[in-house]
């Protein structure tokens, strides 16, 4: 589900300029205590990407700084090496077209601040997802508002290049009602033709697999080497848990044969089996994010996993709500508790680079809530400790 935000007399001009160095007399960080955090945000109450320091004993987030001002810089993903920030910009008229733009930065280790290297149309409406291969050589694009996929190569400065492969999601949309959604949902959003909603490798990167939350699909491809062609898998794609459920997030498990996936509509959590070696899913189990007695309407959003594999977090917006399902190796899970994000709207949720503390992004409420993961049991603990920021969409951290 989209919040969109129509920018107009966008130039190509304006996302041609470089972030505005704000504090170049700041003083350098001490590596030890604390490293990075970038949250990119939704105009207008999100002014663009900010820079937090992240103090590694509490998790705390401190001396925010405004280092890009391009529209609605929602997505992002750090490089492989820390070295670079990209940056998706849901902008609808990049370059006088009508798609996005993707951004391309240097992060500097002293003070965080960011220098653009180049930029590059998204090759589809609403750039919402970002992602790396295991290589850092390549980088993923998905386009919600176009249902489009693209590839994009990156040389050993980060710059990307022009997209090696595009492709366009087409089919039937799906059912205009989530079928395994809550008793009273009203859940209903966008399945009146292609979503692509996230795009993402397997651990190996042989592998990739995109979600489209309008055609209730769940695409499998391979990725060539040589030429970063997507070629689809066989089959192509396999269908969602249940019908209209609205397949959004997934994250693997660190065995690598499983993969765990949110549907947003449904408000439901599929496990799937990976085959390693021919790179497709098989559904296993699925269970809501929801308390057992929960009747109404809920959009799941953000999926982390625990370093361990052993816990899963899920937002609910409306809820307002971190559901914790603990998980096996085998696929099977349990809903153990959820606990109140004290914000509204979480739209996704961040993991430290510790495993220590799991950070709400609370879009409506305009703030980041953090919680203390508990040793062994994996429960969120809420830390009182709110940080200001306007429509956050989502948090990287760089050590």
């Amino acid at each position: 589900m989209r919040n969109w935000l129509r920018i107009s007399g966008l130039t190509s001009a304006l996302l041609a300029v470089s972030a505005v160095p704000l504090y170049a007399a700041e003083k350098a960080m001490t590596h030890e205590t604390s490293h990075y955090a970038y949250v990119g945000t939704y105009n207008p109450n999100g002014e663009g990407v900010y820079r937090f320091k992240v103090d590694e004993k509490s998790g705390a987030l401190s001396d925010r700084v405004l280092v890009s001002q391009f529209p609605n810089q929602a997505q992002m993903v750090v490089g492989k090496a820390g070295k670079t920030l990209y940056v998706g910009s849901e902008v609808d008229n990049y370059n006088g077209g009508k798609h996005g733009a993707i951004a391309a930065y240097h992060i500097n280790p002293e003070d965080g601040s960011l220098s653009l290297i180049n930029q590059v149309d998204s090759q589809g409406a609403g750039p919402v997802y970002l992602s790396l291969t295991p290589a850092g050589d390549r980088l993923l694009v998905a386009n919600y508002i176009s249902g489009i996929v693209a590839v994009f190569p990156i040389d050993g400065s980060g710059k990307l290049g022009e997209a090696s492969s595009v492709h366009q999601d087409s089919g039937p949309a799906g059912a205009g009602k989530p079928a395994a959604a809550a008793e009273g949902s009203f859940a209903i959003s966008d399945h009146n033709g292609p979503h692509a909603h996230m795009i993402a490798t397997d651990p190996s990167g042989k592998f990739v697999f995109s979600t489209d939350l309008g055609l209730d699909r769940i695409y499998q491809w391979k990725l060539n080497p040589s030429n970063g062609q997507l070629e689809a898998n066989t089959p192509p794609f396999i269908n969602a848990s249940s019908p209209g459920a609205g397949p959004r997030h997934f994250v693997f498990h660190p065995n690598g044969s499983l993969a765990f996936l949110i549907n947003e509509e449904a408000s439901v959590l599929t496990s799937y089996r990976v085959d390693k070696a021919t790179g497709t899913l098989s559904e296993l189990h699925s269970l809501s994010t929801l308390p057992p007695n929960f009747k109404g309407t809920n959009f799941a959003a953000g999926i982390v996993l625990s370093h361990d594999g052993k816990h899963l977090y899920v937002a609910n917006r409306l809820h307002n709500s971190i559901a914790q399902i603990d998980v096996t190796g085998s696929g099977e899970m349990h809903w153990v508790g959820e606990v109140w994000t004290r914000g509204d709207y979480p739209r996704t949720l961040t993991l430290s680079v510790d495993g220590k503390f799991v950070y709400a992004m609370n879009q409506r409420s305009d703030n980041i809530t953090r919680f203390k993961v508990e040793t062994g049991s994996g429960k969120l603990i809420f830390v009182d400790d709110y940080t200001a920021v306007g429509s956050p969409s989502q948090m990287v951290m760089v050590p």
